[in-house]
């Protein structure tokens, strides 16, 4: 089973949002199970940063051994930060998706959407249909 931490926000496409120390501002990424049924990563591709994405657009692709796939915005918002680390290692996304395996800081139009994704206990139900 994979690791579904409390206190995220989850999409139905499997990208997380996490609270940065910046108000307003989220860690976005793909969780633990989608990094699983991936397998290993080997390259990602995102955005710069200032770019702006409306919910559920595509910010960027994760490539892995098996295949290739968007990445969605989970909600609108402007790129803040990407993480450079994941040039050098992207494998990284497999070992901790939720902690060095951050793909982007997204400053959300609109934070109190976050409240419309998924919580840890819907997002468990939906990787288990």
């Amino acid at each position: 089973m994979s690791h579904i931490p409390e206190g995220l926000r989850y999409t139905t496409e499997h990208e997380y949002l996490k609270e940065a120390d910046e108000e307003g501002v989220y860690f976005v990424g793909i969780t633990d199970y989608a990094q699983g049924e991936l397998g290993d990563v080997v390259y990602v591709e995102l955005p710069e940063p200032g770019n702006i994405f409306g919910a559920m657009e595509t910010f960027g692709t994760i490539e892995a051994v098996k295949a290739v796939t968007d990445l969605y915005c989970p909600l609108a918002g402007e790129v803040v930060a990407v993480n450079a680390g994941l040039d050098d290692d992207p494998a990284v996304v497999n070992s901790d998706p939720y902690g060095e395996g951050w793909m982007i800081k997204l400053r959300l139009d609109d934070p109190s959407e976050a409240e419309k994704l998924m919580d840890e206990a819907a997002y468990e139900v939906h990787v288990s249909e």
